[in-house]
């Protein structure tokens, strides 16, 4: 079943910086989109971001405008959201899906399931 795997999360201050990667085993994501989610406590999984297949169009959800890039290295196989300037509300487990595209919307579908993601906790 399609499940990609994240990493790169950790503890940062407020103000530091994490590179998230998303990879995918077996598979290519080449022809994916591919969107980054995240999960606070108590709260519902949201949407971040998102690429297309070619990586020539991305979208961010407001929140994370100007301080998140998202991007993408088809040649490996990974797709990695740079976090700058971290808040404490970014704190969540960040997950990565493959989706049929970004104009769906960033809490759009998905294809396969969700994977174990990976913790990113600002706080000093």
């Amino acid at each position: 079943q399609l499940q990609l795997v994240e990493s790169g999360g950790g503890l940062v201050q407020p103000g530091g910086s994490l590179r998230l990667s998303c990879a995918a085993s077996g598979f290519t994501l080449d022809y994916s989109a591919i969107g980054w989610f995240r999960q606070a406590p108590g709260k519902e999984r949201e949407g971040v971001s998102c690429i297309s297949s070619s990586g020539g169009a991305t979208n961010y959800a407001d929140s994370v405008k100007g301080r998140f890039t998202i991007s993408r290295d088809n040649a490996k196989n990974i797709v990695y959201l740079q976090m700058n300037s971290l808040k404490p509300e970014d704190t969540a487990v960040y997950y990565c899906a493959a989706r049929p595209g970004c104009a769906y919307g960033l809490g759009g579908p998905i294809f396969g399931s969700w994977g174990q993601g990976t913790q990113v906790t600002v706080s000093s």
